[in-house]
């Protein structure tokens, strides 16, 4: 307020030409700002209402502070006002359309917040492993043939290089076996057809048909996406 009130005695003093000056930048500033930054629009637009009674007074005092000069002055109040009056209206009318704020949420919520993605409960069936004979049930139909360190499924899929130690998914729909040095497992997708062969990882057990593995016994169970990295 000291401030505003400091201008208007400053306008009045000065030249009314270089009061008009001022004030006529200062209802350019309003315009040109009401669109990109409304809070600087409103500061102009104070000092403009707040300066045009200082131009005023300068206006009548050069005129020679006779009846006339006052007249001429009230003439220039009206149309200073009336301009006053537009660039009111059109500032209000953009800080009625302009979007509301967000408002930021307290330090609380944040530390409450959860951070990743949701957790959920995992629970693994157990891998019921099986010894191979010469000729094995499938539980898809027909017949599976183990001979030489090899499985032989109906189709021709051939899995070679496993020991005798061997699984199916509670579906059917995976095949595993371990291989023959015991470090890793080779895990069949019947549906895409695929074959994993995965040193160094142990199956854990099923959740659902998807199988989970781990690196060594006291290893931490991770699904089938993460060993292979493909995220799906």
């Amino acid at each position: 307020m000291l401030l505003l009130i400091a201008g208007v005695v400053l306008l009045a003093m000065l030249p009314w030409w270089l009061d008009l000056t001022v004030l006529v930048a200062l209802a350019i500033s309003v315009i040109a700002l009401t669109h990109s930054a409304v809070g600087y629009a409103a500061w102009c637009g104070r000092a403009l209402k707040w300066g045009l009674p200082g131009m005023l007074f300068a206006v009548q005092r050069a005129l020679g502070g006779d009846l006339l000069a006052w007249g001429a002055a009230l003439l220039g109040a009206l149309v200073g006002f009336s301009v006053l009056a537009l660039l009111d209206s059109l500032l209000h009318r953009q800080i009625e359309h302009a979007p509301a704020a967000t408002p930021s949420p307290e330090w609380s919520e944040l530390a409450m917040a959860p951070i990743g993605p949701r957790a959920r409960r995992v629970e693994l069936e157990r891998v019921s492993w099986r010894d191979a004979g010469h000729a094995l049930t499938d539980p898809l139909g027909g017949l599976v043939h183990y001979e030489a360190g090899a499985y032989r499924f109906v189709g021709g899929r051939l899995i070679d290089g496993v020991s005798v130690r061997y699984g199916f998914s509670p579906a059917g729909r995976w095949v595993v076996a371990s291989m023959r040095d015991g470090l890793g497992e080779v895990l069949w997708d019947r549906d895409g057809d695929r074959l994993h062969r995965l040193r160094g990882w142990q199956l854990c057990g099923w959740e659902g048909e998807l199988p989970w593995l781990a690196r060594g016994v006291d290893g931490v169970p991770v699904g089938l996406w993460e060993v292979l990295g493909d995220g799906e």
